[in-house]
């Protein structure tokens, strides 16, 4: 009996033994396959600004493989037979993903979005040109809704399933067996759920204006879904903005209206409205992108300066301009109150002090903070290098011209076309009328709410010749330097 006792306590070890070494090795196989972070590193800062992690690939992003393949799954859900160009995504040759989406393996292949994704513009001297890309500045394309539209239109299909989508990844991606049912019966599915989850905490857009390519309402996604605060009818449809050239822009009120006074900050609050989490936000990677932005030049003018002209024009923006606009001036880079410019007021009114009270709060007890979080009363004066980029002008991107800009609101073009690349030198801005603009681009009406182009009457007085030097002067993109 002994004996017998001994060999069944051996064999129950055994057992025991085996079960817990199975246990491990299924823990270790979802671990390597669902939750390994493989960390990216780029060592140009120009290519990590734009394909580099800044936390969004966990919370927000997509599997890789079967966001590469849906609009070749679900063409008809897109505006255009492009892929993801239709929305306004550029694709750099030899890459593998278009400038400000990212590819991050946490388990498995994951797609985030980056500070790029917003902030690089292309233009085009011709239509035929290729266009040419330029980091930090305002995403004049990219239809950021669209895109998240086009997310939601496929989960929605019933056709996305892992029968459908499987045999699409295959083609460009052999899987391992285990892969394929990870793929299957978890991934696929849940990828499904998320993005339907992610639908509903975006219903509120459905009851307000489009934005349309190149603008965007980045805090009321921050208010319903990061802070959890009430659902309003505010509309904050703005204009992306353009980052380069902060090492100038040091102690200037940030964002349209002012609501930050931190850099760093507002780096890392972008991240989290990208979809970034208090546990996934990569702080030294915004660094990076922080110190790329601070020194990153603005992009020079591409089109000949008539500099006499120029010379004459400088003399009158130091006359009209100055004080608002120029390095230096006392008030560049300050709010200037809503009585005052004059400008649409919807944008300015959907930040409040409980949303800036609420994400001063978000990150406390870890070792980043916010705190310079704030409400104001107007927009900021802002400088104006690489003006010539930032068309259409205005915090709601409604006025498509630098010469429209000149003039009376009554006399401002009313109804244009958005995320037409090719540029007009003549009126300073892309172009946003005709027949190519009209197929490419997103109607964009002064007369629906949030999208008016009154106010700032700046320079609107001046003569006809005055206007014409002081265009040509504004041009210049680097200001207060020699061009």
């Amino acid at each position: 009996m002994e004996i017998l006792r001994s060999k069944l306590i051996r064999a129950i070890a055994a057992i025991a033994i085996s079960l817990s070494l199975l246990v491990g090795v299924v823990a270790y196989v979802g671990w390597y396959n669902l939750f390994r972070e493989v960390p990216t590193y780029y060592e140009s800062p120009e290519e990590h600004f734009k394909y580099g992690s800044i936390g969004t690939e966990n919370a927000e992003g997509m599997p890789y493989w079967v966001w590469l393949v849906l609009p070749r799954l679900f063409p008809e859900k897109l505006p255009g037979s492009g892929g993801y160009t239709s929305l306004g995504l550029t694709w750099e040759e030899g890459k593998e993903t278009p400038v400000g989406i990212s590819k991050k393996t946490i388990g498995f292949p994951r797609q985030g979005i980056t500070c790029a994704v917003c902030h690089n513009t292309t233009y085009r001297k011709d239509p035929k040109d290729k266009p040419t890309i330029v980091l930090a500045g305002p995403a004049n394309k990219f239809d950021s809704q669209g895109y998240l539209r086009f997310l939601f239109a496929c989960a929605n299909d019933p056709r996305f399933t892992a029968d459908y989508i499987l045999p699409a990844i295959q083609y460009n991606h052999q899987l391992s067996w285990l892969e394929k049912l990870l793929y299957r019966y978890l991934i696929i599915p849940q990828t499904k759920k998320a993005i339907l989850k992610q639908q509903q905490s975006y219903a509120w857009m459905d009851s307000r204006p489009n934005w349309g390519p190149g603008r965007i309402d980045p805090f009321n996604p921050v208010k319903f879904r990061t802070l959890s605060l009430p659902l309003d009818d505010t509309i904050g449809n703005s204009d992306m903005m353009s980052l380069w050239n902060q090492k100038q822009h040091q102690g200037f009120a940030l964002h349209w209206d002012g609501l930050e006074t931190s850099l760093t900050e507002t780096v890392n609050t972008g991240a989290i409205g990208d979809g970034a989490t208090r546990k996934s936000i990569p702080i030294a990677d915004l660094q990076r992108v922080e110190d790329y932005i601070t020194q990153l030049d603005p992009p020079k003018y591409p089109f000949p300066i008539d500099r006499a002209l120029a010379d004459k024009g400088s003399k009158i923006f130091d006359n009209s301009c100055a004080s608002c606009h120029a390095f230096g001036g006392e008030r560049t880079g300050t709010v200037i109150p809503l009585e005052e410019v004059g400008t649409d007021r919807y944008r300015l009114d959907m930040w409040t002090q409980q949303a800036a009270d609420a994400y001063n709060q978000y990150a406390e007890g870890y070792d980043w903070d916010f705190d310079n979080l704030r409400k104001t009363d107007g927009y900021v004066s802002v400088s104006l290098d690489g003006l010539w980029l930032r068309a259409p002008y205005l915090h709601n991107g409604s006025v498509p011209y630098l010469t429209d800009l000149l003039e009376v609101p009554e006399k401002r073009t009313p109804v244009f076309y958005r995320g037409y690349d090719v540029y007009d030198p003549e009126k300073v801005g892309f172009v946003a009328q005709g027949q190519e603009a009209q197929k490419v681009g997103f109607k964009y009406d002064t007369s629906v709410e949030a999208n008016g182009n009154q106010g700032h009457l700046y320079g609107t007085d001046l003569p006809a010749d005055d206007k014409k030097a002081l265009i040509e002067y504004l041009k210049c993109a680097n200001l207060f330097r020699a061009y």
